[in-house]
């Protein structure tokens, strides 16, 4: 379509110039003695990282390597809102019974995640020893190189419609999904209101509540008389840390996310520590390097919509600012949904880390994987993994083998 343009992404001098002007200025809190990673990201850390990021790291290096693969926008309008111009990679494969599969990043991610996957997917898949898949990896609104609404109550109703919308554009009248974080609340949101086109998805996050009697009967007697596996009760005491410790972020952005943009859109500091603690407490141990961190941050730093906005999604999935009927909120996000095939891949050092009686009670599940090693960032940490989940449960044999009418992923 004529309205599909190539992008590039290509930050200008002058916001560099600013960044490192603002990171030249920083004024650093002090620091307890003994303080760890309970306490939030270390002092010695943040320093060491706001000084590469001024003296040694290389945002147009970054740019160059990130502009390796295709990068496109195009205008998507959501009823009731303005225009919005959508980023979004989209690689096809040379299979023309490639699957379209749809990778949705969540907060704080974005976009690049789907980098480390994409090529086995698209070039990997040959449509004869594995399905091959088409991808499209958008950044959302008020993410990445998307631009955000100005207008109040863009939720997740929007997130949807704008997810599908955008497929629909690039022709794929049906496709499956993969995601966590916010890209499992979306993903849940499309087989609620778009289960027409949106078949089947693999998620990556155990989003989901314990079986009740009268809406699950044998999946309450099932929980009740099975032991935990050794995964499912390590979930508990991870999950019960992030409730206690690490959920702090998700009650400010919930409830005051402007209080905070101030922070995150005049401070590269506050911005860089904001993120770099979910990247260390929300990983199993992934070695990330100080490029790796930066490149992460500077794609929010430098974001269309600014790093403020990205957080507002909390805040309108909580919030019913219109007084819609029927809105998509957490409550409803974990209601059983039909007509669309679920898979779920278990990683140890997620935030929510559920039995699988738990997630059976969002929706009929055909594929489940436990893997011993991995956290919130699966398609990052553990990208041979989420290939080798994507292949078997979109291939032949798979719980939702051939979901998407004349696109098996197959050559024959």
């Amino acid at each position: 379509m004529a309205d599909i343009k190539p992008y590039t992404i290509s930050v200008d001098g002058q916001r560099i110039n600013d960044l490192k002007t603002r990171l030249s200025l920083a004024k650093f809190p002090d620091e307890l003695d003994e303080a760890g990673w309970d306490m939030g990201a270390p002092l010695a850390d943040v320093k060491r990282l706001t000084k590469y990021w001024l003296e040694s790291y290389d945002w147009k290096k970054a740019e160059d390597e990130l502009n390796k693969v295709p990068h496109f926008v195009t205008d998507i309008q959501c009823d009731g809102f303005d225009p919005l111009e959508i980023h979004f990679i989209h690689v096809r494969s040379k299979v023309q019974s490639a699957i379209p599969l749809l990778f949705i990043h969540g907060w704080p991610g974005h976009f690049e995640e789907v980098l480390k996957i994409l090529k086995p997917l698209t070039e990997g898949g040959d449509g004869v020893q594995y399905p091959a898949f088409d991808v499209v990896a958008p950044s959302l609104p008020n993410f990445g190189f998307s631009e955000g609404p100005k207008k109040r109550g863009f939720a997740m109703e929007q997130y949807a419609e704008t997810m599908n919308k955008l497929m629909l554009k690039l022709g794929y009248k049906e496709y499956v999904t993969q995601g966590g974080d916010w890209g499992c609340h979306i993903s849940k949101a499309l087989a609620h209101l778009y289960s027409k086109h949106c078949k089947a998805t693999l998620y990556n996050y155990d989003s989901a509540d314990a079986p009740e009697f009268l809406k699950n009967p044998l999946l309450t007697i099932q929980h009740a008389i099975t032991p935990y596996n050794s995964r499912e009760q390590h979930g508990v005491d991870r999950s019960n840390w992030f409730e206690k410790e690490g959920k702090g972020y998700n009650l400010e952005q919930s409830t005051k996310p402007q209080t905070l943009g101030y922070a995150l859109a005049d401070s590269p500091v506050a911005c860089l520590a904001w993120i770099y603690e979910k990247l260390h407490d929300w990983t199993d141990s992934y070695p990330w390097t100080d490029d790796e961190i930066l490149t992460w941050v500077s794609i929010y730093w430098f974001s269309t919509a600014g790093p403020a906005a990205s957080v507002r999604i909390y805040y309108e999935t909580a919030h019913n600012v219109d007084g819609r009927k029927n809105k998509i909120d957490r409550k409803r996000l974990r209601e059983w949904t039909s007509g669309v095939k679920f898979g779920f891949s278990h990683f140890p050092m997620d935030l929510q880390v559920r039995p699988s009686t738990w997630v059976r009670t969002l929706g009929p599940v055909v594929f489940e994987k436990e893997h011993s090693s991995g956290g919130h960032f699966a398609a990052w940490e553990r990208p041979d993994d989420i290939v080798s989940d994507v292949r078997e449960m979109f291939g032949k044999g798979g719980g939702a083998f051939g979901v998407v009418k004349e696109s098996t992923g197959y050559a024959s």
